[in-house]
C-alpha cells in the first residue's frame, strides 16, 4: 500500500480519538471541571452536531483551497482545540476546544479519504479507502480503553496532550511526503440539500439520525453505567470498552453480510428492531458481568450493523445521487451522537438512574423504526431533469 495512505490513516486515528474518548472518562472529566456528568456528556453532543454541520459546509467553502495547505491548517487547529482541551481551567474553555476539534476534524477525514483515492491508482482505491476507514475503526476499539487507562493513572488531560502530539507528527509527515494537489469542483450546498427533498431517502436518513440517537443516549454514558449497575473499577471497565469496540467493528461485517443474503431493506427492518429489543432488555442483564458481557456484544454488534444495508439501501434508492447521500449519511450519524448525547443527558438529569437511559434509547430506536418503515414504503424514485419526485 502506498506511504502516503499511511499518513493519512495515522491522522483519522487521532481524529477518531477524540470524538469517542470523552464517553469513556465523562465523570473524571465531570469532577475535575465542577460540572454535572450530564453536562459533560453535551461536549460529545456539541462535538458531533458541529461535525456534521461544519463537515459539508466547510467542504464547499474551501473547495478552491489547495488540498496539501488545507489539510495542514486544519490539524493546526486540531492540534490546537487539544492543547486548549489539555489546560482548560473551566466547562466553557473545554467546549470550546471541542468545537475547535470538530471543525477541524471534519475536513481532516472528509479530505483522509478523497486524497487516499487520489495517491493511489484507481485499481486500489478500494483498498486505500478501507485503510482509511480502518484508521477509524482502530480508533474506536482501543482509543477508549486506552484513554481510561491513560486517565487513571496520569490524569484525563494527559490523553489530549497525546492526541496532539500524534496531531504534530501527523502534520510533520503531510508536510514532507504529501505533495500539493489542486481542489476539485464540489457539488454546491444547495445542491446537496435538494437531494434530500424526497420523502422516501429523507426518512431513510432520518432513520440513522434516531438509530445513533439511541445508541448514545445510553452509550455515552456507558462508564457511569458500569459503576453504577455493576461497581467496576476502571481496569474492568476499560476491558468492557475493548470489548465492545471489537464486536462494534465485526457487527459492521454482519450488517455487510446480512444485506448480501436478505437484502438491504430486510436487513434495515431487522437491525434497528433487533437494536430496539436490546436496548430494553439491557438494564435487566446488569446484575453479572458473565451475564452482561454477551449482551452487551449483541449490543455492540447491532449498533454498527446498520451502516451497511442503509448505505446499499441509498445507493440503490437513487444512483444518481449516491455520492451526495453517502456524505449525508455521515452527517445523519453525527447528528444522532448529537441528539442521543442531549437526550441521554436530559434523561439522567430527570431520572437520576443512568439504567432508565437504555429504555429511552429504546423507545428512540422505535421511532427509527417507523421512518425506516416509512421510507421502505414509498414508491421508487424518478428522475427527469436531475429532479426528484417522491
Amino acid at each position: 500500500m502506498n506511504f502516503k495512505v499511511f499518513i493519512l490513516a495515522l491522522s483519522t486515528v487521532a481524529v477518531g480519538l477524540v470524538e469517542l474518548i470523552i464517553g469513556g472518562i465523562l465523570p473524571t472529566i465531570a469532577d475535575d471541571l465542577g460540572v454535572s456528568q450530564a453536562s459533560a456528556g453535551q461536549l460529545i453532543t456539541a462535538f458531533a452536531l458541529t461535525y456534521a454541520v461544519a463537515g459539508p459546509v466547510l467542504l464547499v467553502m474551501t473547495s478552491k483551497i489547495e488540498r496539501k495547505k488545507l489539510y495542514l491548517v486544519s490539524l493546526f487547529i486540531f492540534i490546537l482545540g487539544n492543547i486548549f482541551m489539555f489546560f482548560s481551567p473551566n466547562y466553557m474553555i473545554a467546549m470550546i476546544s471541542r468545537i475547535l476539534t470538530a471543525i477541524s476534524t471534519g475536513l481532516i477525514v472528509t479530505l483522509s479519504l478523497t486524497l487516499a483515492a487520489r495517491v493511489v491508482d484507481p485499481a486500489h482505491q478500494a483498498r486505500a479507502l478501507g485503510m482509511i476507514y480502518m484508521g477509524i475503526s482502530s480508533a474506536l476499539v482501543l482509543g477508549v480503553p486506552v484513554g481510561i487507562l491513560v486517565s487513571d493513572a496520569f490524569g484525563w488531560r494527559m490523553i489530549f496532550l497525546g492526541i496532539a502530539a500524534l496531531g504534530i507528527g501527523s502534520m510533520v509527515l503531510i508536510a514532507l511526503f504529501l505533495e500539493p494537489m489542486q481542489g476539485e469542483k464540489t457539488v454546491p450546498l444547495s445542491v446537496q440539500l435538494r437531494a434530500l427533498a424526497s420523502s422516501k431517502i429523507g426518512s431513510a436518513h432520518l432513520a440513522t439520525v434516531f438509530t445513533l440517537a439511541a445508541h448514545y443516549t445510553i452509550y455515552a454514558y456507558f462508564t457511569p453505567f458500569l459503576q453504577t449497575k455493576l461497581n467496576l473499577g476502571s481496569n474492568w471497565i476499560s476491558a468492557c470498552y475493548l470489548i465492545f469496540g471489537v464486536a462494534a467493528v465485526g457487527g459492521g461485517a454482519f450488517g455487510g453480510a446480512l444485506s448480501d443474503r436478505i437484502g438491504a431493506q430486510k436487513s434495515i427492518v431487522f437491525v434497528i428492531s433487533a437494536f430496539a429489543l436490546i436496548l430494553f432488555v439491557l438494564p435487566f442483564f446488569a446484575f453479572s458481568l458473565v451475564i452482561f458481557i454477551p449482551i452487551m456484544i449483541i449490543w455492540a454488534a447491532l449498533s454498527w450493523s446498520l451502516a451497511p444495508p442503509q448505505q446499499s439501501y441509498l445507493i440503490q434508492t437513487d444512483p444518481a445521487t449516491s455520492d451526495i447521500q453517502q456524505s449525508f449519511n455521515n452527517s445523519s450519524i453525527q447528528v444522532g451522537i448529537a441528539v442521543g448525547s442531549a437526550i441521554g443527558g436530559a434523561a439522567l438529569n430527570y431520572t437520576g438512574a443512568v439504567s432508565a437511559n437504555a429504555w429511552f434509547g429504546s423507545a428512540i430506536a422505535v421511532v427509527a423504526l417507523l421512518f425506516a418503515l416509512f421510507s421502505l414504503s414509498r414508491p421508487a424514485i424518478k428522475r427527469e431533469d436531475h429532479t426528484t419526485t417522491a
